[in-house]
């Protein structure tokens, strides 16, 4: 007697692969609620460890960096890994490092745990996606991989809050805890819905590397870091925008912090269905709506409330622009998909911590709260000027290969 698999097209095989891409999800939830927890406690993580805020603050650029060296240096090292063992790894480390800065004894200690624990993050992100990709039905890739990205947009609105109110009521350890226990929670449902696939033909380090070689990659990546950096000129002093330009008490500032999140996930959700029409149409659409909005930001600010609906748009867009990147990087990466996919959030914390900087130095020459929404319209101009670039780069090289003069 013979038995046959289910057909993947099918009642049985879609409810498994739908089960599949909600436990990727969730590992984004994870990583997004464990990346912006700490910006929520960061009075409360000070006392702690007996430091000041601004020490404090520095725990946040602990766990960017070490996103930006994860990246490449575990999607070289995981290349010969079969791509569930590698998210499983990936999840264990994230529970470990997160229960690592529950237990840490003093400041010092919790900065090498933040940063141990971002290294996982653009590694998870990068063959999560390739993971759901290689799932979906024809057609559909793009949705797949926004579904994944879904969980990160989603721990903004609930996880992270969550995650504040528990480390406010019973202490800053419990949040770290709390993320420890998402991660093992997510590798059991990876293990249990996410099926099994030997390593990559031909993977290994060396090949991922090649991915270096391409400039499109190149040119994607810098249009990350640069036009993403307008959102976070933005999100960064929105609180003293929100107070001392809108005139808006402290009690607006978590409307607004949530409008943001709302934005993520509507953003997020209708990135899908722009990527299985045109990523790279998409991709330039929403660079442009970007340097619109931060326009508009600029004038609604000194209105108050009028900013709030400006400030769902300025997510949502980037939002499209984040999915759009990563979907980018998967097709121009070649044979080197792990390293391509993985490195997408590299860029984006390069973006976070370009946006956040160049926001400050602006504040800092006189120019005034809402001056760093200026700043984004400029970095999201200067996005669209590289992926110009990128098309035109793309064109030449297709009229001087061999296929196009044969």
């Amino acid at each position: 007697m013979t038995t046959t698999a289910p057909d993947p097209t099918g009642a049985t095989g879609t409810r498994h692969v739908t089960f599949a891409v909600l436990a990727l999800a969730m590992g984004g939830f994870t990583i997004g609620t464990t990346e912006f927890v700490t910006m929520g406690l960061l009075p409360q993580v000070a006392d702690g460890v007996g430091v000041s805020i601004p020490q404090a603050g520095h725990l946040i650029s602990a766990y960017a960096l070490g996103v930006v060296v994860g990246a490449p240096v575990l999607a070289f090292f995981g290349a010969r890994w079969p791509r569930r063992g590698l998210l499983l790894a990936l999840m264990a480390a994230y529970a470990l490092f997160n229960a690592l800065s529950a237990l840490a004894t003093g400041y010092h200690v919790l900065m090498v745990a933040r940063f141990l624990d971002g290294l996982p993050h653009g590694a998870y992100f990068g063959v999560a996606s390739l993971v759901a990709a290689s799932l979906a039905a024809p057609g559909r890739k793009g949705r797949a991989v926004a579904m994944v990205m879904l969980g990160l947009s989603v721990a903004n609105v609930v996880g992270v809050p969550a995650a504040t109110w528990l480390g406010q009521s019973v202490g800053w350890r419990s949040a770290y805890v709390s993320v420890a226990v998402l991660a093992l929670v997510t590798a059991v449902l990876v293990l249990a819905y996410v099926p099994a696939h030997p390593p990559e033909p031909g993977a290994d380090g060396r090949s991922e590397l090649r991915a270096f070689s391409s400039l499109q990659v190149w040119l994607t990546l810098l249009a990350g870091a640069i036009g993403f950096g307008g959102m976070f000129a933005v999100y960064s002093y929105i609180a003293p925008t929100l107070t001392h330009v809108g005139g808006l008490p402290q009690a607006a500032v978590p409307v607004f912090l949530l409008s943001f999140g709302l934005g993520m996930v509507v953003g997020t959700w209708v990135a899908g269905a722009l990527a299985d029409w045109s990523v790279f149409r998409s991709l330039l659409g929403s660079a442009l709506g970007s340097a619109l909005v931060m326009l508009l930001f600029f004038l609604a600010a000194p209105h108050g409330w009028w900013a709030l609906p400006v400030v769902f748009l300025i997510t949502a867009l980037g939002s499209v622009l984040v999915v759009n990147l990563q979907l980018r990087l998967m097709d121009v990466a070649g044979e080197a998909q792990t390293l391509g996919a993985a490195m997408n959030h590299a860029s984006l914390n390069v973006a976070n911590a370009l946006g956040a900087w160049l926001g400050g130095v602006v504040i800092a020459a006189g120019y005034g709260y809402r001056s760093p929404a200026l700043v984004g319209a400029g970095l999201s101009t200067a996005g669209i000027a590289v992926l110009v670039w990128s098309a035109l780069a793309h064109r030449r090289a297709a009229a001087y290969s061999p296929a196009s003069r044969s």
